[in-house]
């Protein structure tokens, strides 16, 4: 009987070991390349597969565009001595006669601190009645105010100053330096000097975005561009808020990659070739560097060009395959930019499977050799 109780230990191991391998059902960390193919529009599927070559990398590197609309860049640096509504005005008015309009007994000068320019852009003087403020100088606003008190004293003298902490001021939020509301001063009339003067920037310069929101527009720029591109550094207007923060764009990267995680972006412009290096490149025991894919959803605009259809609607499902081992295959995956929201995968080698399938094997000979050894 024992002979037989082996033999039959064996048959059923054998007929185990075969099941498997047959239903597919060794563990892998994800689709396989033959399993990934099968999804395309080609073979029915709803994804389109394309190889990834210069041409494909030139057609898809479209990356934000961020900016300043026209308004922001024409608008012209704010003079010094421009006033604003909001910005205060201290004035002193001095009349040729002992006994003046403004000035008491004894008295010919008269000291007016902290005016006040209203909403509108005017000032309320003794006398002289409402003044329009806003958009003049502290001189012009001297010539205004001396015209309307001659007819009523005689020889008024009149001397208008701007005071500090007025109300040409910006909002800085976010990561600078020094959060806060600035005054709007000669030394810090345009968006780099003012992010200078809060402290500047506190996280990594090359993925820091800057927000200008004016009214109910607003423009977003690189940190970096505006010392690249002089036109980029706006002059500021009362009442702007800046906002400094971190990129927030990131990709998710799984397979046979170092690690399997969702990464932020730590540049302006990532390739597939960095995005794998962010997460500790290809394993080394598992990874095919025949098959890395890019998964993403690609406008139409995008789409159309790419693959010469008119004929597309919406955002279309693609799946971008990275050849690794051909001669130009690093250089494609070096130019071939990644964007947010994509998803890199890298598939395991055929041999992993195989070598699955051996362990798999092997271990189904192993209970067979427990089981006999129970048996005897």
């Amino acid at each position: 009987m024992k002979p037989f109780a082996i033999q039959w230990a064996r048959a059923i191991a054998i007929f185990t070991a075969v099941a498997v391998l047959s239903s597919c059902g060794l563990p892998q960390v994800g689709p396989s390349k033959k399993q990934i193919f099968s999804g395309s529009v080609q073979q029915e599927g709803d994804a389109f597969v394309i190889e990834v070559n210069d041409r494909v990398t030139r057609a898809t590197s479209v990356v934000p565009a961020l900016g300043f609309s026209d308004s922001f860049k024409n608008a012209g640096v704010l003079g010094s001595d421009t006033i604003s509504p909001g910005d205060t005005l201290g004035l002193t008015i001095w009349e040729n006669v002992d006994d003046g309009l403004l000035a008491g007994e004894a008295q010919n000068a008269t000291l007016l601190e902290e005016v006040q320019v209203d909403g509108d852009g005017f000032i309320f003087v003794p006398y002289a009645g409402r003044i329009r403020a806003a958009g003049n100088s502290p001189e012009a606003i001297r010539r205004i105010i001396t015209e309307k008190l001659e007819d009523q004293t005689p020889d008024p003298q009149v001397q208008v100053r701007r005071l500090a902490g007025d109300g040409s001021t910006v909002s800085l939020i976010g990561s600078v330096g020094a959060q806060g509301v600035y005054a709007i001063e000669r030394p810090t009339r345009t968006l780099s000097t003012m992010l200078a003067r809060a402290g500047g920037v506190t996280i990594q310069p090359e993925i820091a975005e800057i927000t200008v929101t004016r009214g109910g527009a607003s423009g977003k720029v690189w940190f970096q561009d505006l010392y690249n591109f002089p036109e980029l550094d706006i002059a500021l207007r009362p009442g702007d808020r800046i906002l400094v923060e971190e990129d927030t764009r990131s990709y998710t990267a799984v397979g046979a990659t170092g690690t399997q995680n969702k990464v932020a972006f730590k540049s302006q412009n990532l390739s597939a070739i960095e995005a794998i290096a962010q997460v500790g490149g290809l394993s080394s025991a598992t990874a095919d560097p025949t098959g890395v894919f890019v998964f993403r959803n690609e406008p139409a605009e995008v789409v159309g060009p790419l693959l010469g259809r008119d004929d597309l609607v919406g955002a279309q499902r693609m799946i971008y395959v990275l050849d690794l081992t051909q001669p130009n295959g690093m250089f494609v995956a070096r130019d071939f930019l990644i964007r947010d929201g994509d998803t890199v995968y890298v598939t395991e080698a055929p041999f992993t499977q195989w070598d699955k399938t051996i362990s798999s094997f092997t271990s189904s000979l192993t209970t067979v050799s427990a089981l006999a050894a129970f048996t005897n």
